[in-house]
This record gives structure tokens, sequence and C-alpha cells, in this order.
């Protein structure tokens, strides 16, 4: 059977969580994912080997989110089939540091509130991470918390974007009624 294999790295600060104690969450991933997985602590490579495409690409997506800064049981939820995981850089949107450093205080809100916010209204889970957010959820919910964040990005009010979001969940969950 053929093997395939993925080689990621990811910041050596998120080494010792893909590990976990004694090596557990590692291989809790090993085991759902049919995968090996062999870390270079030294350097933050990780290299994912197996024979099973799918499994190897579900192991990928959950190393990355922890790389990320998720934690591993939210990580490991996208080895449902119905999870995805999406990456937006925020230096992307900037030029400055002072600048950057403002959009993610945008995004994370007074005491955590917008992060929070996004997260209950959008029902995804994010992190902000480096440069970075992530988000973790289902496909629509996960669109939704992009264009949330991208709202923030472009500036507009806390509020609004609150409202919209608001408005969104209630079409979502009437459509999912409907079905």
């Amino acid at each position: 059977m053929a093997q395939f294999m993925y080689e990621l790295k990811i910041p050596k600060s998120r080494i010792a969580v893909l590990i976990g104690k004694s090596g557990e969450v590692k291989r809790q991933i090993e085991a759902e994912t049919h995968t090996k997985i062999s870390v270079d602590s030294a350097e933050g490579d990780v290299m994912l080997v197996g024979e099973d495409g799918l499994g190897l690409y579900a192991a990928r997506e959950v190393v990355t989110a922890v790389g990320r800064g998720f934690n591993p049981n939210v990580a490991r939820l996208l080895l449902k089939g119905d999870y995805v995981f999406e990456k937006l850089d925020l230096s992307e949107h900037t030029s400055g540091k002072t600048q950057f450093l403002r959009l993610k205080g945008r995004i994370i809100g007074a005491g955590g509130k917008c992060r929070k916010i996004i997260e209950e209204l959008a029902e995804v889970n994010l992190t902000i991470y480096g440069k970075t957010i992530g988000i973790i959820g289902e496909p629509g919910n996960v669109t939704m918390a992009r264009k949330a964040i991208d709202l923030i990005i472009r500036g507009s009010m806390h509020s609004t974007v609150y409202r919209w979001l608001e408005k969104r969940r209630k079409e979502l969950k009437e459509r999912r009624l409907a079905l």
C-alpha cells in the first residue's frame, strides 16, 4: 500500500501542547487518524506519515490548528466530517506594527468581549495567535465568523457587527428548521 507524507512547521511554543502530557495528545491524534506523527522539538518540524490519505489530511488539519493556538480537544473537532479550520493572516491587512496591534485589539475586544461574542453568535471557536486568527466550526458558521472579523478589520462598529451576526444566526437557524 502507498504511503503518504506531510511535513509541517509549527511554533516551538506549541510543540509541548501537540505532544501532550506523556505523549497522550499525539497518541490520540495518531490513533484517530491512523497516522504516525514525528516531532522535532528543537526545530518545530512535524512529519505526518500514513497510508490513508483522508486520515493524513485530517491529522494535518488538527496539527495545524494546534500550532495556531487551539486547545487539542477543540482542534480534534476537525476529525468530525462537518467541521472546518480556516486561518486568516492579519499581516495581510496592515502595514505597520501599531496598526497590526490596533486590529488585533479590535478583534479581541476589551477583556476578550468581541472574540467571545463572535464565538457565541457564530457558534465557532476562535484563536488569535501571533499574526493569525484561527476559526474552527461548521462551514456556514466559519464563513459567518470570517465575514464578521472582516467587517471589524474594515472599521465597522462592534455593535453593527454583532447585530449582523444575530441576524445571520437567526436566518441559519430558520433554514435548519425548514429542512
